[in-house]
C-alpha cells in the first residue's frame, strides 16, 4: 500500500477498530515499515487525530480522546446506524437534542461517498418522524430498512412475506408511501392493490423484502400524513383492560421470567409493579402465571374474578 492518503485512512480504520495495536502488528497491516508508520502517524495527528504512543520494545499505539473531534471513518453499516440514530434524536425523543441532531445530519449526509449517500438519504427522505412510546419494540433488520426506503423515494414496487400478528406468513405486494418510527417499531405505509386500500406493515414482520424493478404512479393517502395514518390504525385496536399487579420479586428476577410482554418498575425491597395493557384477560393471566410468584392484583377487579375462574378449573384439573 504505496499511497500515503490510502494507507493514513486504512491506518486510521484499523485504530478505530481496536483499543490497542503493537507497531509491529500495524506496520504488518500496512505491509509498510515502522519507520513509515510512524510518519503516518504523525499526518493524522497533523489532521486533529490524538493518537498516542507507547514507547518500548513493545511499544504501540491507539487512538485516544481529544480536544476535539476529528473526522471519523464509517463504513456502510455505521452510517446507516448513524442516520437512523440522529433521525430519532431529531423526531424529539431526547430533549434538546433536535435541533443539533438535524444539524449533524446536514453535515454528515453531503459528504459521504455517492453510492453510500445514496441509502442514507433514501431513509432520511422517506421518514415521518414522530414523537416517540416508550414500549421497547423488536430489532429491525437495516438493510431491510434500506430497501423499504429506497423503494418509498424512487416510488417503486415492493414485495415482502409479511407475518401478521396471526402468525400466518402472506405474500404482499405493495405501493410503499412512507417510513414512520413510533417508539422503537418502525411501520411502513404503503397501498396494496390486490386488497384494495392503505395499509401500515410492521417492518420486524417483514422478511424477505426486495424492489420488484416496476414503478407506480403515487396515490393520495387518506390523513393528514403517514405518522397521523399509522396512529389511526394503532388507536383502532388500542387496548381495553390495563392491567397493574404487585409482585413479590426483584424487578431483573421478574424481567428475566417474562421478557418484554409486560412494563415492570420498582417498588420496594424484594417487590415490583407490573403493568401491562391486553384486549384479553386469558393473557393477563399467562403472564401473571408466568411470574411464578406471588402477586396481587391492584387493576382491573373483572381480573381477580378471571382469576378465580382459572384456579378452580385447574383446581379441578389436579384432583
Amino acid at each position: 500500500m504505496t499511497d500515503p492518503t490510502s494507507r493514513a485512512l486504512r491506518l486510521l480504520t484499523l485504530l478505530q477498530g481496536r483499543r490497542d495495536w503493537a507497531g509491529a502488528d500495524l506496520a504488518d497491516r500496512l505491509g509498510t515499515s515502522l519507520r513509515t508508520l510512524r510518519r503516518d502517524v504523525e499526518r493524522l495527528r497533523e489532521l486533529g487525530y490524538p493518537v498516542q504512543a507507547r514507547p518500548g520494545v513493545d511499544g504501540g499505539y491507539r487512538l485516544a480522546a481529544g480536544a476535539a473531534l476529528p473526522p471519523l471513518v464509517l463504513d456502510d453499516d455505521e452510517a446507516v446506524a448513524l442516520t437512523v440514530g440522529l433521525q430519532t434524536a431529531a423526531a424529539g425523543a431526547v430533549a434538546g437534542m433536535a435541533e443539533p441532531s438535524v444539524r449533524a445530519l446536514a453535515k454528515v449526509v453531503p459528504v459521504l461517498p455517492v453510492r453510500l449517500r445514496r441509502r442514507v438519504e433514501a431513509l432520511q427522505a422517506a421518514t415521518v418522524p414522530a414523537p416517540a412510546w416508550s414500549d421497547g419494540g423488536p430489532a429491525v433488520d437495516p438493510a431491510a430498512l434500506v430497501e423499504v426506503a429506497q423503494a418509498c423515494r424512487d416510488t417503486g414496487r415492493l414485495g415482502f412475506t409479511y407475518t401478521a400478528a396471526g402468525g400466518v406468513p402472506a405474500q404482499r405486494l405493495v405501493e410503499p408511501h412512507r417510513l414512520v418510527p413510533l417508539g422503537r417499531r418502525w411501520y411502513l405505509v404503503a397501498y396494496d392493490p390486490a386488497r384494495g386500500g392503505w395499509r401500515s406493515f410492521r417492518l420486524d414482520r417483514m422478511t424477505a423484502v426486495h424492489g420488484t424493478g416496476a414503478r407506480f404512479a403515487p396515490r393520495p393517502l387518506p390523513a393528514q400524513d403517514a405518522a397521523a395514518f399509522v396512529r389511526a390504525g394503532l388507536d383502532s385496536f388500542r387496548t381495553a383492560h390495563v392491567v397493574q399487579a404487585q409482585v413479590q420479586l426483584p424487578v431483573a428476577v421478574a424481567r428475566d421470567r417474562i421478557g418484554r410482554w409486560a412494563q415492570l418498575t420498582e417498588d420496594g425491597p424484594d417487590r415490583c409493579r407490573l403493568g401491562m395493557e391486553t384486549d384479553s384477560l386469558d393473557w393477563a393471566a399467562l403472564v401473571l402465571g408466568a411470574v411464578r410468584a406471588e402477586f396481587t392484583v391492584l387493576a382491573p377487579a373483572e381480573l381477580r374474578a378471571h382469576l378465580g375462574e382459572w384456579s378452580a378449573r385447574f383446581a379441578r384439573a389436579a384432583g
